[in-house]
């Protein structure tokens, strides 16, 4: 029986171009949070006017408690509607402060083997060193050293010193 592989990790850590690869590879449509989830947070009653007063008045730290409920729902709904597929998550679907939302991600994902945690090095410092050279966000920090991620993963990829492909290659290997 196939079932999906998720991709998690920080902005900029690869995800997508690794979503692309194994799609290719394995013959798997891909599904791509970022690309579907907004139709999702409309479910919940997601506004875009009210995220931006939220914004207006609270900066990104505001707009990002206000996403995460709409983010947990998102999730809930993909994998409840995409099958067997290649899905790459954004940054922050898989880190959760609100142990509630934490817990209902954790449910949802506790049947999935193929959960793939993508990071560029296993020392932490390194990881956000090198994922700021790509792009600087304040974020990621919050993403690298969070425990969520680190739950969530059945395993664990780090990308430094490989090719796109051999990372791919890697997470074929592990999929069960």
């Amino acid at each position: 029986m196939m079932s999906n592989i998720i991709l998690i990790g920080p902005v900029g850590t690869g995800k997508s171009t690794l979503a692309d690869i194994l799609s290719q590879q394995l013959g798997r449509p891909r599904c791509c949070v970022d690309d579907v989830r907004w139709k999702f947070y409309e479910e919940l009653g997601y506004s875009k006017d009210k995220e931006r007063v939220i914004r207006s008045n609270f900066g990104f730290e505001g707009v990002y408690k206000y996403w995460k409920p709409f983010e947990a729902h998102a999730v809930v709904r993909i994998v409840q509607e995409y099958k067997d597929h290649v899905i790459d998550f954004g940054g922050g679907h898989s880190v959760y402060e609100d142990p509630t939302l934490f817990s209902i991600i954790e449910h949802v994902l506790q049947d999935e083997k193929n959960i793939f945690l993508i990071l560029p090095s296993q020392d932490q410092a390194e990881s956000l060193r090198i994922l700021n050279e790509r792009e600087s966000l304040d974020i990621n920090t919050h993403f690298v050293e969070h425990e969520s991620n680190y739950i969530l993963a059945k395993h664990i990829i780090y990308t430094k010193d490989k090719t796109p492909h051999e990372s791919a290659e890697e997470i074929i290997s592990l999929v069960c």
